[in-house]
């Protein structure tokens, strides 16, 4: 969807139309914005920036508070219409999804028409636009579903995914964020395809892990299937505080209250979790993490709950001002018992530290 909530609002307040808009928190406290309009983009207005900022950049930005009960409505009806055409959907978020259309219920030969058909379907139901690729595999998918923003329509044959490809800067590359585009900048690689000329060694040495990964990537080649019924890998909860949080037993008990609720989670969801994670970022904006992991998964409250206040004291909140709090469980699983040495499970170090 193009900038989903705002278009919401804008939609459903005739007020707003053509009008710079935002959608977040409020700018006066430490509010984000969840959503900008077209408008407000140009601007330099972005989802995830500080709504003071945002103000900042352009003075007359309407600013409104989300409602997300009426988005989710929206967004139900939207995927309602998709499952109408293939059962094959896989939800990313509220506003975006891949379809598997290779066989649909319209028996349309052409994706392309398919998208043409949904687009107007969506604009029929609900009075907004959305934006579609149309490509051999999700990687492409991607990154055409916002080639031409907004309302708009980019299809990326088999034939043409090469001359797609040489278009592509590096951090077009799925995974690829901004330390890792100034990594590889580092060594030389600006655009996508140059990925495919470093050494496996050198690629490796940059991205660790990933490296395998962004050499096929920079092919054009993504195995992954559309996975309409995905499993959660994780979940969590944070908060940002309107006053940074200086008193060491109350920042505890924020950190043990998410932690009950991660707990609370799991039960409701019959599922059990090996890994715990602790997120601080400081008044400085400075962001830590800080990960326990252990072979046995558990929903046990307590034992979550004690496993993040350890991991709190490994931080410096409380000498330090502390803006941001978060905790989240990871490495989801329906059993309990201990990974299996035969690749069912990777045991971990007792501590993961990144910052």
């Amino acid at each position: 969807m193009d900038a989903f909530y705002a278009s919401v609002e804008q939609r459903d307040r005739p007020e707003l139309r053509g009008q710079p808009v935002a959608v977040g928190g409020d700018p006066n406290g430490r509010g984000v914005v969840a959503a900008a309009s077209y408008e407000a983009r140009a601007f330099g207005v972005r989802s995830a920036i500080p709504m003071s900022r945002a103000v900042r950049l352009c003075p007359q930005l309407a600013v409104v508070r989300p409602d997300f009960q009426k988005y989710r409505a929206i967004s139900q009806a939207i995927f309602a219409l998709y499952r109408e055409v293939t059962p094959l959907v896989e939800p990313l978020s509220l506003d975006e999804a891949y379809l598997d259309v290779t066989e649909n219920a319209w028996h349309e030969p052409l994706a392309m028409t398919v998208a043409q058909r949904l687009k107007a379907a969506i604009r029929d139901t609900t009075g907004l636009t959305a934006s579609a690729g149309v490509a051999p595999n999700k990687f492409l998918a991607k990154i055409a579903s916002g080639w031409k923003k907004p309302d708009g329509l980019t299809v990326i044959a088999p034939g043409r995914v090469e001359a797609f490809l040489h278009q592509l800067p590096v951090d077009a590359l799925w995974g690829v964020g901004p330390v890792t585009a100034a990594r590889l900048r580092s060594i030389g690689v600006t655009r996508l395809v140059q990925i495919r000329t470093v050494a496996p060694d050198v690629l490796a040495r940059t991205v660790g892990s990933h490296a395998e990964w962004l050499r096929n990537l920079s092919h054009g080649l993504d195995p992954r299937e559309v996975q309409p019924h995905r499993t959660a890998k994780s979940s969590g909860m944070e908060r940002t505080f309107s006053t940074d949080l200086t008193d060491r037993d109350a920042i505890a008990g924020h950190v043990a209250r998410m932690a009950d609720a991660g707990a609370a989670w799991l039960e409701r969801r019959e599922m059990f979790a090996r890994t715990v994670t602790l997120k601080v970022r400081y008044d400085d904006f400075t962001t830590i993490t800080r990960s326990h992991s252990r072979d046995e998964a558990t929903r046990d409250q307590r034992d979550l709950r004690a496993r993040a206040l350890a991991l709190l004291d490994r931080s410096e909140a409380g000498s330090r001002p502390v803006r941001l709090l978060g905790v989240s469980v990871h490495n989801l699983t329906d059993d309990e018992r201990p990974c299996r040495p035969d690749g069912g499970g990777r045991p971990r170090l007792p501590f993961d530290e990144r910052s």
